[in-house]
């Protein structure tokens, strides 16, 4: 039996594993079998990645490499039954049962990820605390932990499943390992990752979080912040007044509810979202899409998509949300005529 095939059932499930799945915008998944959040489903073919059976992610931003932050939905999923993991890392499962536990968005799947790594450190773990003011913490090994809370402190890691994080003032947590996490909660603080899988996030004021791997995320709450990432499938999202998510990604989003804010996304089939009066959502790649709140505007750009990366540039448009047509909390194309054209 195929996966187009599978039937909803009862299903009495025995040490199930928690995972991540993502969908299209109509929650579909592979092959255009329709889920409901709730629901669970057996698969009574041949389980195999990519051939039978329902695929998930154990390591949540891995539902980036089918299913971009653009246009997609993600949800918290049990599998179970019959389990193939990949032949790497085994983060990607097929499982013959699945059920579709809770719909979840891009900070929830963020604050998984962040709970995931936490997760696989070890007891045994390599484990670096220094508390005291100006200081520094670092390692280098596997699934290990450099951390401090002091002001005006480093915290540095480049392994494996590591986590560098401080909460002074003036700090800087950075770490360049796979499935890494770089976070502080200081002032004027600096969070950064540079490898795929990734998490950089801070919740300080006049803080910056960065990361420049594939399908990593820049996450910050703090006032006048920064959230910059240079990743495919990335995110850039912030909550703060006056500040700025940007993306440089392909199917990537900035986005963010500060007051006075700018979400900026420069590559293509990207999107660009802000929430509240006196923002600015930019979108300036092939396709590229924007979303502003009552009291805001939006900038989108049309390009041929030929010869170059990003395109010749046709047509370049701004407008406050109320003129031109342009409705609050609706998202918007450029077409060919340098018109804005709405779209789902």
């Amino acid at each position: 039996m195929s996966v187009e095939e599978a039937t909803i059932r009862s299903t009495t499930m025995n040490e199930a594993i928690t995972a991540y799945k993502g969908f299209d915008k109509n929650l579909k998944g592979h092959w255009c079998f329709q889920y409901e959040i709730g629901k669970t489903y057996q698969h009574e073919g041949k389980v195999a990645l990519n051939k039978g059976g329902f695929h998930s992610c154990i390591y949540p931003l891995d539902i980036f490499t089918n299913y971009g932050p653009v246009d997609s939905r993600f949800a918290v999923v049990k599998a179970s039954g019959k389990i193939k993991r990949d032949g790497c890392f085994g983060y990607r499962i097929a499982s013959s049962t699945i059920t579709v536990e809770a719909e979840i968005g891009l900070p929830e799947l963020i604050a998984h990820t962040v709970d995931w790594v936490w997760g696989q450190l070890e007891k045994s773990s390599e484990q670096t605390l220094v508390a005291g003011d100006y200081s520094v913490a670092t390692n280098t090994g596997t699934q290990t932990v450099a951390a401090n809370t002091g002001d005006y402190s480093v915290a540095a890691n480049a392994g494996f499943n590591s986590v560098a994080t401080n909460t002074g003032n003036c700090s800087i947590a950075v770490s360049t390992g796979d499935n890494s996490i770089a976070t502080n909660t200081g002032r004027h603080s600096i969070a950064a990752t540079t490898d795929d899988g990734t998490v950089a996030t801070n919740k300080g004021k006049y803080s910056v979080a960065t990361a420049t791997g594939s399908e990593s995320a820049a996450t910050n709450t703090g006032f006048e912040s920064v959230a910059v990432n240079t990743g495919n499938h990335a995110v850039a999202t912030n909550t703060g007044e006056a500040s700025v998510a940007m993306t440089a990604g392909c199917f990537s989003v900035a986005e963010n509810t500060g007051y006075s804010a700018l979400a900026l996304n420069a590559n293509d089939y990207s999107r660009a979202e802000v929430n509240s009066a006196e923002s600015i959502a930019a979108s300036l790649g092939v396709r590229g899409r924007a979303r502003a709140g009552s009291g805001g505007a939006i900038v989108l750009c049309h390009r041929d998509g030929i010869e170059t990366s990003m395109g010749h540039l046709i047509h370049i448009r701004a407008s406050k949300v109320g003129e031109n047509g342009i409705k609050p909390d609706s998202w918007y194309e450029l077409d060919a005529n340098g018109e804005f054209v709405e779209v789902g």
